[in-house]
Order: structure tokens, then sequence, then C-alpha cells
């Protein structure tokens, strides 16, 4: 495809834009892409954090979560609405489903 440089360049620009279009959709809530995805916004905030200390960054875990989310997570998480008994409940398949695969 390109150079290992250019491929870096290229995959940070789509983390940027991906992080954007969530930052932008916050109605897409957290329980919604653990159902249908198996990550979150919070799992994209570990995955940050531990790539940043990978690399001798020290980085807490509401300083990554933040990075993703754009603003402070207990400010978003404010404005999220509780999951309803439906999403819980498909939550909880999907996770019986991932343990019953191993």
């Amino acid at each position: 495809m390109s150079d290992p440089q250019t491929t870096t360049e290229i995959e940070a620009a789509v983390f940027r834009r991906f992080v954007a279009h969530l930052q932008a959709h916050p109605e897409a809530q957290n329980i919604d892409l653990m159902i249908l995805a198996d990550f979150c916004r919070n799992c994209l905030g570990k995955w940050y954090r531990a790539e940043a200390e990978a690399r001798g960054l020290p980085l807490s875990d509401e300083a990554a979560r933040e990075r993703i989310y754009g603003v402070p997570y207990a400010e978003w998480k404010a404005s999220q609405p509780d999951a309803t008994p439906a999403q819980l409940e498909a939550f909880a398949a999907r996770q019986a489903a991932r343990k019953a695969r191993g």
C-alpha cells in the first residue's frame, strides 16, 4: 500500500475521524456498541492508555477517556439515559454467547 510512515499517518487520521464521529453521536450508547461490536468508548480509552504507557507515557484512565469522549467522562455519563431493560437483556445475551464460545 504505502511506506510505514504514510500507513501510520493514515491510520492515525482514521482513528481521529472515528473518535470525532463517536463524539458527534452520543445517542449511540456504549451499551449499544457493546451489544453490536463487543467494544465501547471505555474500551477505546483503555486501549489508548495502554498504548501510551507502552511508549513510556503515563496516562490515567480518566485522561484517556476524556480524549475519547471529548469531555470529562462524568460529564458525558451524566448526559446519558440509563440502559433500557431491552438493552440490558441484549447485552446479557451477548455476554452469554461470548462465554459459550470460550
